[in-house]
């Protein structure tokens, strides 16, 4: 006779739970879960998470998807602490944001959020970042770039060789429209395309970081890569930065700005001073597009550069917030002297008025401003729309002759200083 044992299915383990104060706010959250695990993971409330992190079953969890909007920014202390508690145990933790504030945001990532996106959940958003988490995991088992799964956008060319000590030239605008990011995209690709064989090596970082425009500018992808790199600069190396570049007509590269709209302060002085440190090593030139806010990392820039370009108009607003620039960087003692005042739609030489106003600009504002930039009026939006340098569509325009010869000249300049150490 036959003894037929019946065997009860055990459980599905429990591989991931969604944290939030109820997640019934987040129906969308719910409907992606299951259609990632089925019936692998579980739900729990902040309350619940605290004591269920510090427990022996917490240690079968992939992750944790925390969950949070506006109502919960009164409770960041526990949530922060949440996060602690799971990366102390190795658990990966996707932030999942609504309407959260940048403040509260930004602290919740520094805490160490492996990812982020936001509610409600864009198609296939939570799958994708699910899968850089495992994609991540594989990679720290075998010592792969941990860049290269972010997304198909292609990647550079570029080979860090290190060996180099390159010329950091940030541009920043004293005023909005002051066309600072036109000019510094302008000036990376003359300097790029200075020889036509053999010419300097040269890196664009867009550091504005909320509005950063040169990926637009030159019609290129923003890619997650970026906010990796800038999440984490401790572990950067010179493969990872060069996995992070997208390379504009294979003479050009670029750090684009984030694909999403970060805090400024997302990044420290220290996290700047790395990335300009590895572009230096690995670029004769680094141009750098900065935000018009002065931040607190504003300070590593200046003390980096060789050259600050100030942008400025020939109106109050610019030169309100000149005399305002001025100001801070004499109280904190900071190197003034580095500063190169640029008028931008400077008037014509026929314009005596005009010319009249510039002069009485400078002088009440101490200053010499020694490059004036013509107006390039609709040539310059259509560049900028069509993703291209002014070299490529209107070549022969004054604005774009006057931005060849600058490069020409700090080419030359850069040259004669080699040689001098030579």
């Amino acid at each position: 006779m036959s003894t037929v044992v019946l065997l009860k299915p055990e459980p599905a383990p429990i591989v991931a739970c969604t944290i939030s104060r109820d997640v019934a706010n987040f129906d969308l959250l719910i409907e992606d879960m299951e259609a990632e695990l089925g019936e692998s993971w579980g739900d729990l409330t902040f309350g619940d998470a605290a004591i269920f992190l510090s427990q022996p079953e917490a240690d079968t969890l992939e992750f944790v998807a925390i969950a949070v909007n506006s109502e919960d920014e009164n409770d960041l202390t526990r949530i922060s602490s949440i996060i602690t508690t799971a990366k102390e145990k190795g658990i990966r933790v996707i932030l999942i944001a609504e309407e959260v504030s940048p403040i509260a945001l930004h602290q919740l990532l520094r805490l160490g959020a492996d990812d982020f996106v936001p509610y409600p959940l864009p198609e296939g958003a939570l799958h994708e970042a699910i899968e850089r988490l495992a994609h991540v995991d594989v990679i720290g088992a075998t010592n792969v770039n941990p860049l290269l799964h972010a997304g198909s956008a292609p990647v550079t060319e570029f080979k860090a060789t290190g060996g180099k000590d390159g010329t950091v030239l940030p541009v920043h605008g004293l005023a909005g429209g002051t066309g600072a990011t036109t000019f510094a995209v302008n000036l990376a690709w003359e300097l790029a395309n200075v020889e036509k064989k053999g010419g300097p090596r040269v890196c664009l970082l867009d550091f504005d970081f909320q509005y950063g425009s040169a990926s637009t500018y030159l019609d290129l992808p923003r890619r997650e890569a970026v906010f990796d790199l800038l999440q984490d600069t401790g572990h950067m190396d010179a493969d990872i930065f060069s996995q992070a570049l997208l390379t504009f007509n294979d003479r050009l590269h670029v750090l684009t700005a984030p694909a999403d709209m970060l805090p400024l302060d997302i990044v420290s002085g220290e996290d700047i001073n790395r990335v300009i440190d590895m572009a230096r090593a690995n670029f004769d030139f680094v141009v750098i597009d900065m935000p018009s806010t002065v931040v607190q990392w504003t300070e590593a820039v200046l003390s980096q550069a060789h050259i600050y370009f100030a942008m400025l108009e020939l109106d109050m607003r610019s030169a309100q917030n000149a005399l305002r620039m001025i100001r801070a960087l004499k109280s904190e003692g900071l190197p003034l002297e580095k500063l190169r005042y640029v008028l931008n739609r400077a008037p014509k030489f026929t314009d005596l008025t005009g010319k009249s106003r510039v002069r009485r600009l400078a002088e009440s504002l101490d200053i010499a401003i020694e490059l004036q930039l013509a107006d390039g009026g609709k040539q310059i939006t259509q560049a900028n729309d069509h993703g291209q340098p002014l070299a490529k569509t209107a070549a022969k325009a004054p604005l774009r002759k006057e931005i060849q010869k600058l490069a020409k000249s700090l080419y030359d300049l850069n040259r004669a200083a080699e040689t001098a150490r030579g």
